[in-house]
């Protein structure tokens, strides 16, 4: 089932972003024939715009030819929640003990310095996406919580960051940043800037069309094969073909389980009048979060709306997407419900959207990016929700790999990752279901008692920490 291409009203209805976009979002022609590229690159989210965009920018003479089952943008990047983050999905512990201090130091850098790259292109192509460098700030809602406030501060500390990097705050200076209720301290951070994630990727498309690649939405890949991509009215030969599907990647053959596609959900309220907004703080657009297990996630927009979202939704069997799974009333619900606890002054706004939609998530936690000589095979995903600026470094792994710039990014620790795939089902969904269900009741249970859960920190080993 896919949404309605006579009109946009159907993507459109995709999330708050793709809504409020100035453009029609009526598909682009799709492929009707063969066709010969230097580089095919499946998927127009951000993995395959910015691709596209930084090989424009190192050979303006290749021909890069997209291939897009629905419009650019129809997946998480246009659907999330408006975080540009310098978070990776694995630990620096983790990738330390693969690959040693350096590495991670190096692989860490790069991560920080994405954020700035990301804004220096929103600033150069004078991109109107609601982009604000206010940092992060996670509340300490519970003496457990605050536990881990300062572990994490401790845990940053310990990989050379400084305050300035990532501080611990009192009640009181997390009160001045955030008006939200039980605060016993937060942190912040000053490496995530917050966007609208639907004008970018809608923004990212027209740049690389405008510059020479082709662009076929409504173009469903049915294979991959060694420099070739398959669909149904067409096959384009290219001497690299990348794989950028993210959450949709299981749909495509012999990938089902590559990533497992686990779903995020996120409500959004009215745009508040000054008086609410003055009560809920956060001026300086700062994203915002706490140090719960299940993860949470918010922005106050540019037009003075709170968006939250959140995971909670369960994982399907077979790793199977589907456009009604975007939907779970029982969690908006709780999202609303969380929103509010957290906000006391929210309570009584309208909320005027909610929606979901599938990350990538791989069997460690760690996202993967690189390129098979031999085969023309490039790939790039398992950002696990942390992707609007991770999507922008593949993006550049990408391009240099494929021109053998041999800069220094290809030589970060996660090139050439491939994490081993998930376990057949059931036991997938077993344990995939497992893990939500055991974060949910972790942080219940750490509320009613006071002290921490030891299933929570058992599973972790299983998330890949």
């Amino acid at each position: 089932m896919t949404a309605d291409r006579s009109t946009s009203t159907g993507y459109r209805g995709l999330s708050l972003w793709l809504d409020r976009v100035a453009d029609p979002l009526i598909p682009r022609p799709a492929l009707d024939h063969d066709l010969t590229a230097d580089v095919a690159i499946v998927g127009a989210g951000f993995t395959g715009l910015w691709t596209a965009y930084y090989l424009q920018r190192a050979d303006p003479t290749l021909r890069i030819v997209l291939l897009e089952k629905e419009i650019a943008g129809f997946g998480a990047s246009g659907r999330n929640g408006g975080w540009c983050s310098d978070l990776f999905p694995a630990s620096w512990d983790k990738i330390a003990r693969r690959h040693g201090r350096a590495s991670a130091l190096a692989m860490k850098a790069a991560m920080r310095a994405g954020v700035d790259e990301v804004g220096a292109v929103i600033a150069d192509e004078r991109i109107d996406c609601g982009w604000a460098r206010g940092g992060t700030i996670a509340f300490a809602r519970s003496r457990v919580q605050l536990e881990r406030a300062v572990a994490e501060v401790e845990n940053a500390h310990s990989w050379g960051d400084t305050d300035d990097d990532l501080r611990l705050l009192s009640s009181a200076e997390a009160t001045e940043i955030a008006s939200a209720d039980s605060i016993l301290g937060a942190t912040f951070t000053p490496h995530c800037a917050t966007i609208d994630p639907g004008a970018l990727v809608r923004s990212l498309a027209d740049l690389v069309v405008a510059r020479g690649a082709e662009l076929y939405e409504g173009s469903a890949v049915t294979e991959i094969r060694p420099h070739r991509v398959v669909t149904d009215h067409g096959t384009v030969t290219a001497d690299v073909v990348v794989r950028a599907t993210e959450g949709y990647t299981s749909a495509l053959p012999g990938a089902r389980r590559e990533l497992a596609p686990i779903y995020s959900l996120i409500v959004a309220t009215e745009p508040l009048d000054e008086a609410t907004l003055a009560a809920v703080g956060l001026a300086a657009r700062p994203t915002f979060a706490d140090h719960r297990h299940m993860i949470c996630y918010g922005q106050r927009t540019a037009d003075g709306r709170i968006v939250f979202g959140g995971r909670g939704a369960p994982y399907h069997f077979g790793s199977v997407t589907s456009p009604g799974f975007d939907r779970e009333p029982e969690v908006f619900d709780s999202l609303r419900h969380n929103l509010i606890d957290m906000f006391p002054a929210l309570a009584g706004v309208k909320f005027t959207h909610s929606w979901g939609g599938p990350l990538g998530v791989p069997r460690d936690w760690h996202a993967g990016v690189g390129l098979d000589p031999d085969t023309g095979f490039a790939w790039a995903g398992g950002y696990v929700g942390d992707g609007v600026s991770t999507s922008n470094l593949a993006g550049r792994t990408l391009a240099d790999l494929i021109t053998s710039s041999g800069s220094e990014l290809t030589g970060l620790p996660w090139v050439g990752h491939r994490s081993r795939k998930w376990e057949p089902e059931p036991l997938r969904y077993l344990g995939v279901n497992a893990g939500l269900r055991v974060m949910d009741v972790a942080d219940r249970r750490e509320s009613r008692t006071g002290r921490h859960s030891s299933m929570a920190k058992a599973f972790g080993r299983f998330l890949g920490g």
